[in-house]
């Protein structure tokens, strides 16, 4: 199974926010034994927002979306995602209760539209305020706010997802090489790409400033039987042309 994320917000799109969900939804994947297949950013303009989710909707993934589905006019997530998926809007009964519970008497209708979601979502509790997120369509929906947000992407990978925790057999391994060019070593990638088929090699150079020596992060990535065998050819290979290679933590 495939993981996405959509990260929404004008704000994003125009560096007034910086970004801080995909390194975070990489690792609590990671930690899990999966891994994310793609992300894409969004603005809060209704119409584009509806296609970006509608072409989402379509891949049948799980999808990841943070941002903008507060209760003012600029978050449009809750409606962009029924409209996509053709659904009406409707409070939620379960999120109306937390809704209430958490501004008891000072409840406005304004609040309770948090809890409007498409015809069919289910929540997402929220431990820090009590304001779910919801899910629909292998879809969820959580707020842009990090300390709201990313416990609660856990609580959906860990509730819903946990029979596909470590079942995968993937793995990835790398060793920084010391003080060469990437062109250096083509001729090795080639041979470790046609021997082991099974996994996916990745060579990621730095550019040195001043003071500073050259490097690469070379690896593989793939089943752990596979990675495991190219990785002893990769170190031999590199030492056999002279470099110095160190473990990549």
């Amino acid at each position: 199974m495939n993981f996405g994320a959509l990260i929404i917000g004008d704000e994003i799109l125009s560096g007034r926010r910086s970004d801080k969900h995909l390194a975070k939804l990489i690792e609590l994947l990671a930690a899990r034994g999966l891994k994310l297949s793609w992300a894409r950013y969004a603005g809060d303009d209704g119409p584009c927002l509806v296609e970006t989710l509608r072409q989402t909707f379509a891949t049948g993934d799980v999808v990841f979306s943070f941002g903008g589905i507060g209760a003012t006019p600029d978050d449009r997530t809750r409606q962009s995602a029924a409209e996509a998926l053709g659904l009406e809007l409707a409070l939620h009964p379960e999120a109306e209760v937390e809704i209430r519970a958490r501004f008891g008497d000072e409840v406005t209708p304004e609040r309770l539209q948090m809890g409007v979601y498409p015809v069919g979502s289910e929540i997402i509790p929220n431990g820090y305020n009590r304001i779910p997120g919801f899910s629909i369509r292998q879809h969820h929906f959580v707020p842009g706010f990090p300390v709201m947000a990313w416990q609660m992407v856990e609580w959906v990978l860990d509730a819903r997802y946990g029979h596909l925790h470590h079942v995968e057999d993937y793995v990835e391994a790398a060793v920084t090489v010391w003080d060469a060019h990437e062109g250096q070593l083509i001729p090795l990638m080639r041979e470790l790409t046609a021997a082991f088929p099974g996994a996916t090699l990745f060579s990621l150079p730095t550019i040195a400033g001043e003071g500073e020596r050259r490097s690469i992060e070379l690896g593989m990535k793939g089943r752990a039987q596979d990675v495991e065998a190219a990785m002893i050819r990769l170190k031999a290979g590199v030492a056999a042309q002279g470099y110095v290679w160190e473990d990549k933590a």
